[in-house]
């Protein structure tokens, strides 16, 4: 009878630092080879027969643990507090949390970061930065420097979620994309999802980026911060509620206009080009079943002299941990985002009786239960998500001589359901397999409008509107629905290596309309409609993994291969009007497109020189009817070779400094150019033989970045710890093109010239202090 009856030991594992929830440790019962990971929240589970039990308790940059546990007649609770390894944290890369992670984890395609880690990257201007740092990740890219999001797997920018302790951010950039919103003060994990992706996220069709906020420090106050060249940033953190609860409040604000004020022409004196962000969490412990998160995050960019942009996210996050038994936990997260912007003719308010304003947003009210039920072999997640969509597409104000218009568009609505159920099973020891499905439900509701367009136009044009609909509140315009299912497989096969294979399909109901490289603050976002059906995606996806060399994890190794296809992508007929047009549906284009490639990726995680290479060969393509001939096309941002290389180097001479590397060559993106000119009475316009999309390509980009870290001295008795960080952006000066362009010759207009475009054409020192009380 004690053989067959089960116990389960659960409870939560936590930095002994500063008392934050660790996520991913590896709690293994050595007796029954069996074992599991933390969640999200430091909880863990494992059920395993009556008897006595030694738990490994391990994750990498801290000392293992090992605990003995008696299991007789009742389940027992266990929390533990890990300590840190000092040395082992500068040997932290992509973090993999267990050393065999690479090969034991069923998760493919998918890498974490560990925020130690990012400090170690140069940066632009030596500013850590989450968004710019995944990059550097096989798989991620870019179209060039100054554009705002990333591309994952041939996906564009909107096709990645984003979130911030799980509430969604429409816009991750500062700066036109040179910075990120995420504070790196504040963010406790960072971690990309590019395919198996589990049935519990849905909404978008490339990746997850879901970047987890820190909780506060339990055990002390702790101030943290950093003056830069640009910009400075202050954190502070500390226990409340008698140690059952914590906060932390982190904010940033750039001052690059305030330092240029007296170097301005007089024309643009008084300009503004500043961002500021604010992040604050808190949590407090009800009792040993519950506890309560409050997230919340205020951002804006300010650009412009007379005339400027405005935007900025605003999200509010509430969570509620509750663990119901050892075997049932469920977290509930209701959010609130809202992401708006504004352009103003008269930023400075000079002339207030003639000038344009215009502003859009869109806002998510959602609701989602989480459930994850620990079954000995089987852990199943289950839940749904419920996501109230409000659209405000535009309205302006504009005044002449006194007189003032306000117009814009109507606002619309949708209503976005989900359920989900997933399992993660342990068939043998060596075969493990993760699947689930989710379904979701999208409702087009009024108050709004609906429009028939013309059918019998041909493929290219403007389809004129032949009827409209008005829709009154909470009235049903078009609903979708698809299922969504997920699965993903991994087998073992000795010799610390592994085979994983996946497949998802997912679904996508909201749409960014852009037809600029990369998002911009004007960038609209609107709901799937009758004229306009949601993303699909199908991906599939294989790879090997492989761990040697000392004690069999010093190097980690992969190859994956994926295949990705799109349906209802959105394309625009030649000069589509997006800005406050009241028919949009009729300038777009439906169309498909498909994606595949090969991911190389090399790492060593150990020893006094490490690091990682990846190589990314890939391409991406799109089919719609009515450009390019009806026939496939490369999208804006395909490259067919991407090659990314970090290096760390600490020194065993010199403790003090620490020394970083990153190299990028990439393949230049498409374009679209002439093909041939006409000359007629002096002028010289070019001409597009048939039309073709993208018919050639810019030239390859490439660029070097160094750092060195030099760390305070240490004084006894003293808790300041503080380092200076010296960079270099693009050392050897390359001047990478962002776009080119071509013009006549001011001399001679007969004589048309290539323009190259770079954002950043020399190298870019910088040298940042931060400290830590």
């Amino acid at each position: 009878m004690a053989q067959t009856t089960q116990r389960t030991i659960s409870g939560y594992v936590k930095d002994a630092a500063d008392g934050e929830g660790l996520i991913g440790v590896s709690v293994y019962v050595r007796e029954a080879k069996t074992g599991t990971v933390t969640n999200n929240y430091g909880f863990f589970s494992v059920t395993v027969p009556a008897g006595t039990y030694t738990l490994s308790i391990t994750y990498v940059g801290y000392a293992a643990q090992t605990k003995a546990v008696t299991l007789a007649d009742q389940n027992v609770r266990l929390n533990v507090e890990l300590q840190e390894e000092g040395k082992q944290l500068q040997e932290v890369i992509v973090s993999t949390r267990r050393e065999d992670d690479n090969v034991k984890n069923i998760e493919m395609s998918v890498n974490r970061i560990d925020v130690k880690t990012l400090q170690r990257i140069p940066a632009l201007l030596g500013e850590v930065d989450v968004v710019r740092s995944i990059q550097l990740l096989p798989g991620v890219s870019t179209v060039g420097e100054g554009a705002t999001g990333f591309n994952v797997r041939g996906g564009s920018i909107d096709q990645n979620l984003v979130l911030m302790d799980e509430a969604p951010v429409y816009n991750s950039s500062h700066l036109f994309g040179f910075f990120s919103v995420f504070n790196p003060d504040a963010v406790k994990d960072v971690k990309l999802i590019k395919g198996g992706i589990p049935a519990n996220y849905g909404g978008r069709v490339s990746s997850i980026l879901d970047v987890r906020l820190k909780e506060g420090n339990t055990k002390k106050g702790e101030l943290n911060g950093g003056i830069g060249l640009i910009f400075s940033r202050l954190s502070y953190e500390r226990p409340m509620f008698k140690g059952k609860g914590s906060f932390i409040i982190a904010g940033r604000r750039s001052y690059a206009d305030i330092l240029a004020q007296p170097f301005l022409n007089k024309d643009l004196r008084g300009s503004r080009f500043y961002f500021y962000d604010l992040t604050l969490k808190g949590n407090y412990q009800l009792n040993d079943k519950n506890t309560l998160y409050l997230s919340g995050y205020l951002g804006r960019d300010v650009f412009g002299a007379d005339f400027g942009f405005n935007w900025g996210n605003t999200t509010l996050s509430t969570r509620w941990n509750h663990v119901f038994s050892d075997k049932l936990f469920l977290n509930t997260t209701a959010y609130y985002s809202n992401y708006d912007y504004s352009l103003d003719s008269d930023l400075k308010g000079k002339q207030p009786g003639d000038f344009f304003r215009t502003n859009s947003r869109i806002i998510d009210y959602s609701l989602k239960p989480d459930f994850t039920l620990f079954l000995g072999k089987n852990t199943i997640t289950f839940g749904g998500q419920s996501i109230l969509h409000n659209f405000q597409p535009g309205t302006a104000t504009a005044a002449s001589a006194g007189s003032v218009r306000t117009f814009g568009l109507a606002n619309k609505y949708a209503l976005e359901n989900a359920l989900y159920v997933g399992n993660e099973q342990q068939l043998t020891p060596k075969l493990q397999l993760q699947y689930g499905l989710r379904y979701s439900l999208f409702n087009y509701i009024g108050t709004g409008e609906a429009y028939t367009l013309a059918a019998d136009v041909p493929a290219g044009q403007t389809r004129p509107v032949t009827a409209i609909r008005t829709y009154s509140r909470g009235e049903n315009i078009q609903t979708y629905g698809n299922w969504e299912p997920r699965f993903s497989a991994k087998y073992e096969l000795g010799g610390n290596s592994s085979l994983k294979v996946s497949y998802n399909r997912l679904a996508q109901y909201i749409h960014l309309i852009s037809n600029t490289t990369a998002s911009t603050p004007l960038d609209v976002w609107t709901p799937s409609t009758n004229n306009i059906k949601p993303q699909l995606a199908d991906q599939v996806a294989g790879g090997y993994f492989k761990n040697f060399g000392k004690r069999g994890s010093e190097f980690e190794a992969s190859v994956e291969v994926y295949y990705k296809w799109f349906q209802n992508q959105i394309d625009y007929i030649d000069g589509a009007n997006l800005i406050l047009n009241r028919y949009l549906e009729s300038d777009l284009l439906p169309g498909k497109g498909r994606a595949y490639g090969a991911e190389f990726f090399l790492k060593r995680t150990t020893g006094v020189v490490n690091g990682w290479v990846s190589y990314t060969l890939a391409k991406t393509e799109r089919q719609v009817e009515g450009i390019n001939g009806g026939n496939w096309y490369p999208t804006r941002f395909d490259k067919r070779h991407t090659l990314t290389s970090v290096l760390l180097f600490d020194p065993p001479n010199a403790k003090r400094w620490n020394f970083s590397a990153t190299f990028t060559l990439a393949s230049g993106t498409p374009a679209t150019f002439p093909t041939n000119r006409f000359e007629f009475q002096g002028y010289v316009p070019p001409q597009n033989v048939g039309n073709t999309r993208n018919n050639y390509r810019i030239p390859p980009y490439h660029r070097l970045d160094l750092a060195a870290t030099l760390q305070g001295r240490k004084r006894t008795g003293k808790r300041k710890d503080d380092n200076w960080v010296f960079s270099v952006y693009n050392v050897y000066a390359r001047k990478n093109p962002f776009s080119v362009y071509f013009q006549p010759n001011a001399d001679n207009p007969r004589i048309t010239q290539a323009i190259r475009y770079s954002v950043f054409a020399t190298a870019i020192p910088s040298v940042t202090y931060n400290f830590k009380f």
